[in-house]
């Protein structure tokens, strides 16, 4: 699966999430009685409808800021405010406990469940929220203990770019890349023929373990045990890249935008990257491509599911107005003709595989992106709240192996030691 990316609109998005983060139990108000739920037919039912998200990059007046707050149902107006997401969450925290929880807020996917289990969130049902026709495993990140909470504007996915020019000197057919050893095959080639290797993020937290789960989990790696052989193995492929200068160093400290930019020189051959990087791939200079990431011994490597969460906060003080609010503003943004625009305009693809094929349809290069999504895995849907210390304890392992630097016996130790072997 290979196409020169050409995606029309794609805006940068940050889907890092800090490392160890925790959420403290919500102590006040209690969940309200899913009898409590709102009308979303009904719209609005209050003047003002807050709105939460973690984009502050889209400021007042941008497309994104101008759709949310054309969902305002008649009657009423949106107020719209941005904060990093581990800011957000913080003040969400607060607001809750002191009943000023907005209508809406956007949680990236792997909070949803130290969300729920602090008692932020009001189920999909108790605030009158569509959830039907989702995908499951894009839903995965909102269902904790059976219950879903809220809904997935779409999601991004991670995928190999290439620098077609770079290939062509090396004699490499993309095409042929189908596991680790032909990736490494193809990386080398590109060395000897005066390019770099390849460039991506391994900086320590969220955003680096992100980068690293399709080749842990390509390499047949389970998050339920990050001491495994092929947990090491896939540590090793990464720290090998390193060791043979086919990778920079600074992937140990770099974050994804960081990654891109050295990409964007035109030096490597390949970038693990985000379809959100579709539309500055389509702008360089040289010819770029995308193929899946491979599993080390051959097809497509799960990637993590990418992307946020619309949900409805708990709400103490006239809760069906404000789930009312929150189900029909929720409503307007995933559903219909201003889905598309929603995930045009995140460079995301639909939550629903109807909708995501309309986007193929109106702009076939969105093609090489369907399969990682429909494939991708949630990284919380197995291991619920847990994620967020199993997620610590690899990007601790991840940063061992990397200043490992291809040694393996140190990239085994980082695991082991990180694992609590």
């Amino acid at each position: 699966m290979t196409t020169t990316t050409r995606v029309r609109r794609g805006l940068g998005l940050s889907i890092a999430l800090a490392t160890g983060l925790g959420l403290a139990a919500c102590a006040g108000g209690s969940t309200p009685e899913p009898g409590a739920s709102g009308n979303a037919s009904e719209g609005s039912t209050t003047a003002e409808i807050t709105f939460w998200d973690p984009y502050p990059q889209h400021t007042e007046g941008t497309p994104w800021d101008e759709h949310v707050k054309s969902c305002a149902p008649d009657g009423s107006t949106i107020v719209r405010t941005s904060a990093p997401q581990t800011d957000l969450l913080n003040q969400l925290t607060t607001a809750v406990k002191e009943g000023t929880a907005p209508d809406v807020v956007v949680l990236d996917n792997p909070m949803m469940p130290e969300a729920a289990a602090a008692q932020l969130l009001a189920t999909a049902e108790q605030a009158g929220i569509a959830t039907a026709g989702i995908d499951k495993n894009l839903m995965g990140p909102g269902v904790v203990d059976g219950v879903e909470y809220g809904v997935p504007f779409g999601s991004n996915a991670l995928g190999l770019y290439y620098n077609a020019d770079q290939l062509e000197k090396a004699g490499v057919d993309p095409a042929a890349i189908t596991d680790w050893a032909s990736l490494d095959a193809a990386i080398e080639k590109t060395v000897a023929a005066g390019g770099k290797g390849i460039t991506f993020s391994g900086i320590a937290g969220e955003e680096g373990v992100f980068q690293f789960l399709p080749w842990f989990w390509g390499s047949g790696a389970d998050l339920s045990d990050i001491g495994t052989p092929e947990a090491v193995s896939a540590g090793q492929l990464l720290s090998g890249w390193i060791g043979n200068d086919w990778a920079p160093r600074s992937a140990a400290t770099d974050n994804q935008s960081a990654a891109w930019d050295l990409f964007l020189t035109g030096d490597y051959a390949f970038a693990e990257n985000g379809s959100w990087f579709a539309s500055a791939a389509a702008d360089t200079d040289f010819k770029t491509g995308v193929i899946p990431i491979p599993a080390k011994d051959g097809g497509v490597a799960p990637v993590p599911t990418g992307g946020e969460f619309a949900v409805a906060p708990i709400q103490t003080t006239d809760a069906s107005d404000h789930y009312a609010n929150a189900a029909a503003v929720i409503a307007c943004l995933t559903e219909g003709e201003a889905a598309l625009t929603t995930n045009e305009t995140l460079g995301y693809l639909h939550a629903k595989p109807e909708v995501r094929a309309e986007q193929v349809a109106a702009n076939p290069l969105w093609e090489p992106w369907v399969a990682p999504i429909e494939g991708a895995e949630g990284r919380t849907t197995e291991l619920g709240s847990e994620y967020v210390n199993v997620s610590a304890s690899l990007s601790e392992a991840l940063q061992g192996a990397l200043n490992a630097a291809g040694d393996a016996s140190g990239v085994e130790t980082a695991f082991q030691d990180a694992s609590g072997y």
